[in-house]
């Protein structure tokens, strides 16, 4: 409890010193400069403002503004678990931070002697006026006291006795003398009525009556001898008889004198214990008045000594305020004064630099840890596989649309190769219809085909690669349907791709465009789109002629194309048509690869409708556009309508701007790192 108290105190002299009236002393005491203290000021601080061409401020206004600047950054603080408290001054000079701490140190010095002095004048004070109206209080209580004990006429013996009450033990102690006397002689009254005279203790041990008593005795025996010789006639013994009688005579009035006596007694002591009695009581009920009137006496008169009590104290406690006004001190002294540095401890470039630097440090993890966690997309290959956990098929590229095209390391080497090879091929007669698949503008759709060499087409026949080996048990999906969950994540650019490289191992396949509301493949492989798969869906019946006599060869060898038709409103209820299924099943006997083109499965119902006559689904997502809510969506959807996912492609993946920068070395004409193959040719898939 002690250091919870010595710690209050602590705070509350560090407020003191921080007080704006405390701090305005200083600055007073401070505004006088010193001759050497100008020249340091102009000297030390405004040399920058020379060296800046900023105007030279006067002496004093120079001080002034070092002497506010001091003001504004003093600290104090408390040295730990002390009494010693530390003042902390800057300032742009120093002489002027060490002045004024010191001499803000000092006027709390002297604040705190003039506080104390005046609070001892103030209690000084404070306790004259009390100790006058104390004094008359008293006089008065004292007068109070007096006039009711002469008023009541109790006059007392010592400090809690009166006469009243000292009279009455007094009566108290007669009245048991006399009971006890009574009952005494009250005994020997009741002996002397019950008992023969001559056996009274009083009779007997009177001398008188035994000195008569031995007399008569002797009389009775001269008496017997004298009969025993003599007559009763002769002299001698009528002498003798007659002293008898006389002696007896007067043991007799004795003996009833020495009754009556004691009757007399017992009859005084009676009277004199009623007598006693009536006073007692008499004075008992004096005395209860008294009582009575002594409560009121007690209560005046504990409120005189309460007074004198106060009057007392109160008198020693001038006495010792005029002591302690008289010795002004204090229990604040100075330890240490300041003294002015040497060089400046702030701004130090150093330090700063470096906590400026680690902030900015954690800054940017704190921004790069967000921007990661705030981004939901499928960035990195592994994400779907990750994800969804269903298989990664493969990873495409990004790529830029520049009229010239370029490739990482050996890009122009491989251009050149690309293009001496195809002049080889047109010598030799393998592919005479290249010219006409090679537009003014390359597509990135057939960049397979227009060039074969690339990184990107190399990542396509990656993805087949891994396509044609997803089936389980020897089985190969034959029948494969080509989805994403938006748009815009290149999944026609994926199947038409993965179309031409079919074609390119000599696989005979077709390639069915079945969004029947914004169809883009009949322009891709510039075929007509006049008729297609709404017209066989709108028909009642499908046989192998009407499926074959729409499907168009494209000028790449082995690939076959099934527009869409004419673009319908109406195209998930043609989905829903019987004729569906025979189209498949007759694309399925004619060809060895069936690749279905359909619209985004979250927008549209159209893939989940022809997925049920597939033997697969491959999903496409676009890096850095997908989100993995969207990709769950889908995987979620085809798992209730039990369509097996045969796997994921990852389209658009930029490895510029991936965690591991550049990726890999030249081997083949591809970058490879975890047996995938990456490459920049110059499009982006879309």
């Amino acid at each position: 409890e002690s250091g919870n108290s010595a710690l209050a105190d602590i705070q509350t002299q560090l407020k003191i010193i921080l007080s704006d009236s405390l701090l305005e002393r200083a600055v007073e005491k401070m505004k006088a400069p010193k001759p050497d203290e100008t020249k340091t000021t102009q000297s030390k601080v405004w040399s920058w403002r020379k060296t800046l061409n900023l105007p030279e401020m006067a002496p004093l206004e120079a001080r002034e503004l070092a002497v506010g600047t001091a003001r504004s950054n003093v600290k104090a603080r408390a040295a730990g678990a002390t009494r010693i408290i530390e003042i902390l001054s800057d300032s742009t000079d120093p002489q002027v931070a060490a002045d004024f701490a010191n001499t803000l140190a000092n006027e709390y010095i002297e604040q705190n002697v003039e506080a104390r002095w005046k609070m001892t004048q103030r209690t000084g004070d404070w306790l004259t006026r009390q100790l006058d109206d104390m004094r008359v209080k008293l006089e008065r209580s004292e007068d109070a006291l007096q006039r009711y004990a002469r008023q009541t006429g109790l006059i007392f013996t010592g400090e809690k006795q009166n006469i009243s009450e000292e009279k009455l033990r007094q009566l108290q102690t007669s009245l048991s003398a006399a009971q006890a006397d009574r009952i005494s002689k009250q005994s020997k009254w009741e002996m002397t009525k019950n008992a023969s005279p001559e056996t009274l203790p009083d009779v007997l041990n009177d001398a008188s009556l035994k000195s008569q008593q031995d007399k008569l005795a002797e009389l009775r025996r001269q008496d017997i001898d004298l009969s025993a010789t003599y007559k009763g006639e002769y002299s001698k013994v009528k002498r003798v008889k007659a002293q008898i009688a006389e002696i007896e005579r007067s043991l007799a009035q004795e003996r009833k004198s020495i009754t009556e006596r004691i009757r007399n007694e017992y009859e005084e002591t009676i009277n004199r214990e009623k007598l006693l009695a009536a006073d007692y009581g008499n004075q008992a009920k004096l005395v209860n008045m008294d009582a009575e009137k002594a409560i009121e006496y007690n209560i005046l008169k504990r409120e005189v000594d309460s007074n004198r009590q106060l009057y007392d104290s109160m008198l020693q406690k001038v006495k010792e305020s005029s002591v302690s006004s008289a010795m002004r001190a204090s229990n604040v002294r100075v330890i240490d004064p300041a003294k002015a540095p040497r060089l400046p401890y702030k701004p130090s470039l150093t330090s700063n630099a470096g906590i400026g630097g680690m902030i900015g440090l954690f800054l940017g993890v704190g921004f790069v840890i967000m921007r990661d966690r705030a981004d939901r997309t499928l960035q990195e290959p592994g994400d779907m596989a990750y994800y969804l956990n269903v298989p990664e098929l493969g990873i495409i590229p990004s790529a830029t649309a520049k009229a010239k095209l370029h490739m990482y390391y050996y890009g122009k080497k491989q251009m050149k190769a690309s293009e001496k090879e195809t002049e080889e091929e047109e010598k030799n007669g393998a592919i005479g219809l290249l010219d006409s698949v090679k537009p003014t503008t390359e597509r990135v759709e057939l960049i397979t085909v227009q060039r074969k060499a690339s990184m990107v087409a190399e990542s396509f026949r990656v993805v087949l690669t891994s396509l044609l080996f997803s089936g389980k048990n020897g089985f190969r999906p034959k029948t494969i349907l080509m989805t994403s969950s938006g748009p815009a994540e290149g999944k026609t650019t994926v199947t038409c791709n993965l179309a031409i490289a079919l074609a390119e191992i000599k696989k005979r396949t077709l390639l069915i465009d079945a969004d029947l509301r914004k169809p883009r493949i009949h322009t891709i492989f510039m075929v007509e789109n006049d008729k297609g798969l709404s017209t066989l869906l709108e028909a009642s019946t499908v046989d192998q002629a009407a499926v074959m006599a729409l499907i168009k060869e494209t000028t790449i060898p082995g690939l076959f194309v099934l527009p869409s038709g004419p673009s319908t409103q109406a195209a998930a209820s043609l989905l829903y048509s019987n004729s569906l299924q025979d189209l498949l099943r007759i694309a399925n006997q004619n060809f060895e690869m069936v690749l279905i083109d359909t619209p985004p499965m979250l927008q549209m119902p159209d893939a989940r409708v022809v997925s049920r006559f597939t033997d697969g689904v491959v999903l496409v997502a676009r890096a850095g556009h997908t989100t993995r809510d969207a990709a769950q969506a889908v995987r979620q959807r085809l798992a209730q309508d039990q369509t097996p996912i045969l796997g994921t492609i990852l389209n658009d993946w930029d490895p510029k701007n991936s965690a591991g920068g550049y990726y890999g070395y030249y081997k083949g004409g591809s970058y490879y790192k975890g047996g995938y193959g990456y490459a920049d040719n110059g499009y982006r898939n879309n």
